[in-house]
């Protein structure tokens, strides 16, 4: 019978530092730009004074960048969409702040209440719409960084590419 341990066989790895990775300056991983939104969202005096409500147009800001990476905050009064696109190349995290959007899919329709999270990967078909009677605001991380949105008139539509535009 072996009575070794694995702390006997490999030693305590707290004692080997060079095993240990160091923390990470900028999330790298889906799980850690889903950990950075969550610790955005759970941090309101980060974001909440910046949020503006404009019944002309969804109003949008970003809030931060980093290596490959942005965080935009947006608003949204009721009525307010998105329209059905994807994200290019970017893959991105989707976090409801306050109130409720919907989103709709090919699959289907579902409602997004505040502290809901979507993870969608590039070519991800989505309309995103305030169909609530309170306004909404959502935080969005994109890796990389959003550099186009093209616009689909069905989910099995063709995209058109709409030159600069942000959004959901």
């Amino acid at each position: 019978m072996n009575s070794d341990n694995d702390l006997q066989i490999a030693g305590d790895i707290l004692e080997v530092p060079h095993l240990l990775q160091p923390p990470r300056e900028h999330p790298a991983t889906v799980a850690e730009f889903v950990g950075l939104a969550r610790s955005i969202a759970d941090d309101r005096a980060q974001w909440a004074h910046l949020v503006r409500y404009d019944a002309t147009t969804r109003w949008y800001h970003r809030l931060r960048t980093g290596p490959g990476y942005e965080v935009w905050l947006l608003s949204w009064v009721p009525g307010q969409g998105s329209g059905l696109h994807d994200h290019g190349r970017s893959s991105g995290v989707l976090t409801v702040l306050d109130g409720t959007l919907t989103e709709r899919t090919e699959r289907g329709t579902r409602a997004l209440a505040a502290g809901t999270q979507r993870v969608f990967a590039p070519g991800y078909v989505h309309e995103v719409v305030n169909d609530a009677l309170e306004p909404a605001v959502s935080l969005h991380v994109y890796h990389p960084g959003l550099t186009e949105m093209p616009m689909h008139t069905s989910p099995h539509c063709e995209a058109r590419t709409t030159p600069g535009a942000v959004t959901a």
